[in-house]
């Protein structure tokens, strides 16, 4: 199907909506944006783009423009967190083939990825406010709080977590809390910090930090368990006090940071479960409105913008559009599962507690990052070797 021509509306101006509104205005379709802010903004926080997120960027012709403002990443490193002792350590620049790994502000990302779509003739329309989203024969009616509505020939839901999109093609679902929260926040650097992704390992918790923007700030996200619950969202400030309480009992690295922090936000953890329909008819979702995805494999970013290839090759080379969604699910939704299953798995391996199987699994890692460093990368060529810019 020539995307010459075709119109397609995007719901949300985020990395996945933004990406996807590339792709397919690179490939001919006339695509507008709507975006629900008064601006194309994003909270302060870090994000990590991997090889396989950094693979769509270059294909997109946004890869110089995100590693002018990101931070390469040099490798990752897993600590105990109460004595700032290194538990294992790995170079990308030995391991990894010379991949390319990025820490990047959010609000860089996006402002990359607006005037990629700038640039492809994506029109991008703000203070677009969604009521609610409903499906009749196979198309979607757009409602709009200001009143009025609209029937798009495509609609793409890249709304996020709270997707109308979403509801209108699975019903509503509701998530339900995993028992942990996180904090965010960023701190300025003092300067020496090394461009890794350092992950401070305790009883029920744990704290990573890395760099942005030429090394003078530092993204820290810090992860609890517990069964008091916290909203589901970003933008809940927290007192630093309590994160301080928190961590405590960690090494004066991780004190050191904390003494930084003036300014923090905390959100609940919840788990969405995968959508089961990702598009009916002439309508889809992608990104977290699709499968969101706990942070625990730095992944949510980068599993947006391989959706936003997937799904404008997927229409493509289709004959229909409706063929085309079909084949956009059946290539993505595969591996968004098993990328956030791994993410699940992880939160385990950081927050064991003291005891045999703490010191056994710490033991193993030593020996790993010794003896056998390239063995842990390969455990994981299966998300970042992934290329869905190549046949």
């Amino acid at each position: 199907m020539a995307l010459d021509g075709q119109k397609i509306c995007v719901l949300g101006a985020g990395i996945g909506g933004l990406a996807a509104a590339t792709a397919l205005a690179q490939r001919g379709a006339e695509v507008t944006v709507m975006e629900q802010s008064a601006e194309i903004t994003e909270v302060g926080a870090g994000l990590q783009i991997g090889p396989n997120g950094f693979a769509v960027m270059r294909a997109l012709g946004a890869g110089d423009a995100l590693a002018d403002c990101s931070v390469r990443a040099k490798g990752v490193s897993l600590l105990d967190g109460t004595t700032d002792k290194p538990v294992f350590g790995l170079d990308f620049q030995r391991f990894a083939d010379d991949q390319e790994y990025y820490f990047v502000h959010r609000a860089d990302l996006v402002d990359v990825l607006a005037e990629a779509a700038r640039k492809a003739g994506v029109k991008i329309r703000l203070l677009q406010q969604v009521e609610a989203v409903s499906m009749q024969d196979g198309h979607a009616h757009v409602v709009m709080k200001q009143g009025g509505g609209s029937s798009p020939d495509v609609l793409i839901g890249a709304d996020g977590l709270h997707s109308k999109v979403r509801v209108a093609l699975n019903g509503e679902r509701e998530p339900f809390f995993t028992r942990q929260v996180a904090w965010r926040t960023i701190v300025p650097a003092l300067g020496n910090e090394p461009a890794v992704a350092r992950v401070y390992m305790g009883a029920g918790k744990h704290l990573v930090v890395y760099p942005l923007r030429d090394g003078k700030m530092l993204n820290i996200v810090a992860v609890q368990e517990r069964d008091e619950w916290a909203a589901e969202g970003w933008n809940f400030r927290d007192d630093p006090a309590n994160l301080r309480a928190v961590f405590a009992d960690f090494g004066p690295e991780v004190q050191g940071l904390l003494d930084r922090v003036d300014d923090v936000y905390l959100w609940g953890l919840f788990r969405h479960p995968v959508a089961e329909n990702w598009h009916k008819g002439r309508v889809a979702i992608l990104g977290d409105a699709a499968h969101p995805t706990l942070p625990f494999m730095a992944q949510g970013a980068v599993m947006a913008l391989e959706d936003a290839w997937v799904l404008a090759d997927a229409l493509d080379k289709a004959d229909t559009v409706e063929t085309g969604l079909v084949s956009y699910q059946t290539r993505r939704r595969p591996r968004a599962a098993r990328v956030i299953d791994a993410a699940s798995k992880n939160a385990r391996n950081y927050h064991l507690s003291p005891g045999p199987l703490r010191f056994a699994a710490h033991t193993a890692l030593r020996l790993g990052s010794t003896f056998a460093p390239s063995l842990a990368m390969k455990k994981f060529d299966w998300i970042y070797k992934h290329d869905v810019t190549r046949a």
